[in-house]
C-alpha cells in the first residue's frame, strides 16, 4: 500500500511538472523558427539542420527597442537586488526578535506581496506613487519592485534564522565582542546562504516583472517583458519567443545558482 501510495505521488508530482514545463518546452525550438509566424515548419519537423535559424536572436541583438529594453531591465534589477536584500536581511532580524504573536502578524504583513494577486499590488502602487509624481520614472519602478522583492529575501533568511543558535551571540559578547561586531563575525557569515539566496531571487524577481512595469513604465523605462508583451499584442514576433528563452535560461540559472547555495549551507550545517 505503501509503495502504490508513493508511486501516486511521483506520479502526480510529474504530471505537474509536466503541465508547468512542457509549455516552455515548445518555446524553445519554436524560437529557432527561420519564419515571421508561430509555427513549426516541414523542415523543422524534419530536424534538417537548414531549418533553423538564431535570425530572432540577431533580431534582439541589433534592434535598438530591445537594447534599451534589456538596458533598463538590468539598470533596475541592479538596484533593486542590493535594496531588496538589505531591507530583507533587516526586516528578517527584526522578526526574530519580536515575541510570537506580533512577529506572526508583522510577518504576514510583510509576505502579502506574495499572495496578493499582482494586479491588485500594481494598482495599489500606481494609486501611492501617481500623487507623487513617481509614475514613468525609473525611482517609481525601482520602489516598487523592491516592495515586491523584499519578501522573498524576507523568507530565505528567515529560514536560515530558524536554526541560529543565539548562544552564539552571548558567547561572543561574553568574549569582548560589541553587538555590531558580533553580528558581522557570527550572525552575518552563518545567514549568508540565505541573504545570497534572497539576492537572487530579488533579481529574477525585478528582471521578469510585467504587470508593475506596466501600470508605472513610460516608453523611456520599457522592460524587456514590456517589450516582449508590446511583440505579442502589436506584431506578434516570434523574436519575442527568443527573448522568452533566454529569460528562461536566465531564471533556471538563478534557480540552480540558488540550490547549489542552499545545498552548500546545509552541507556546512552539518559539519557544524
Amino acid at each position: 500500500m505503501n509503495r502504490l501510495a508513493r508511486f501516486g505521488f511521483y506520479l502526480l508530482c510529474g504530471l505537474i511538472a509536466a503541465f508547468l514545463v512542457l509549455p516552455l518546452l515548445v518555446i524553445v525550438p519554436l524560437s529557432f523558427n527561420p519564419e515571421p509566424y508561430f509555427s513549426f515548419t516541414p523542415a523543422m519537423l524534419q530536424l534538417d539542420p537548414s531549418g533553423w535559424s538564431v535570425r530572432w536572436y540577431r533580431e534582439i541583438a541589433e534592434s535598438a527597442q530591445w537594447r534599451l529594453a534589456l538596458r533598463n531591465s538590468l539598470s533596475i534589477a541592479a538596484v533593486v537586488t542590493p535594496l531588496a536584500t538589505l531591507l530583507g536581511t533587516m526586516a528578517a532580524l527584526g522578526l526574530r526578535r519580536l515575541p510570537t504573536r506580533p512577529r506572526k502578524m508583522f510577518a504576514v504583513i510583510i509576505a502579502s506581496p506574495l499572495v496578493v494577486p499582482v494586479i491588485l499590488f500594481a494598482t495599489g502602487i500606481y494609486f501611492f506613487l501617481a500623487p507623487l509624481g513617481l509614475t514613468q520614472s525609473f525611482a517609481g519602478i525601482i520602489l516598487a519592485h523592491t516592495a515586491l522583492a523584499a519578501p522573498y529575501v524576507v523568507v530565505t533568511v528567515g529560514s536560515t534564522l530558524t536554526n541560529f543558535d543565539e548562544r552564539l551571540l552571548r558567547a561572543a559578547s561574553i568574549l569582548g565582542s560589541s553587538p555590531l561586531a558580533a553580528f558581522f563575525k557570527v550572525t552575518l557569515p552563518l545567514i549568508a546562504p540565505g541573504i545570497a539566496s534572497g539576492a537572487l531571487f530579488a533579481f529574477v524577481t525585478s528582471f521578469d516583472e510585467a504587470v508593475i512595469a506596466l501600470f508605472l513604465a513610460g516608453y523611456d523605462q520599457r522592460t524587456i517583458p514590456l517589450q516582449m508583451w508590446s511583440g505579442v499584442r502589436d506584431q506578434l514576433s516570434p523574436a519575442v519567443l527568443a527573448a522568452a528563452t533566454l529569460m528562461v535560461l536566465l531564471v533556471t540559472i538563478v534557480m540552480l545558482a540558488a540550490m547549489l547555495i542552499a545545498r552548500s549551507a546545509r552541507s556546512a550545517g552539518a559539519r557544524r
